[in-house]
């Protein structure tokens, strides 16, 4: 199933919603620019939603790669929440849970920003 993305701004913070496969077909390049949109509107945060990935191939790891390093050269962070057991999988034999910013639940990543 091919990526699907929702997005909004909410106090200086992107929150991306991604529905399906992230495998960096022309789902990466669209989820980059809504990040690059999200800085020039002055966002501070990107905060991605992973409840509902399925599957992330390794073209995917390096759009969030991408992802995070855009934000970090604009002075902002990145927060991956929910990720299914397959995803959290991934992020540990990957040692991504490292680099990013990674939380059980969206409620976890919202109460930092209050």
């Amino acid at each position: 199933m091919k990526a699907e993305f929702h997005s909004k701004i909410e106090n200086n913070s992107l929150l991306l919603k991604i529905k399906g496969d992230l495998i960096g077909d022309d789902s990466g390049p669209r989820l980059v620019g809504l990040v690059s949109d999200g800085l020039q509107d002055g966002v501070k945060n990107c905060i991605i939603d992973l409840s509902e990935v399925r599957y992330i191939s390794s073209s995917g790891i390096g759009v969030l790669i991408t992802v995070l390093t855009k934000m970090r050269n604009a002075g902002g962070e990145v927060y991956l929440a929910s990720p299914s057991e397959h995803v959290k999988k991934l992020l540990i034999i990957t040692k991504l849970n490292n680099i990013f910013n990674v939380f059980d639940t969206l409620e976890e990543v919202l109460k930092q920003f209050k």
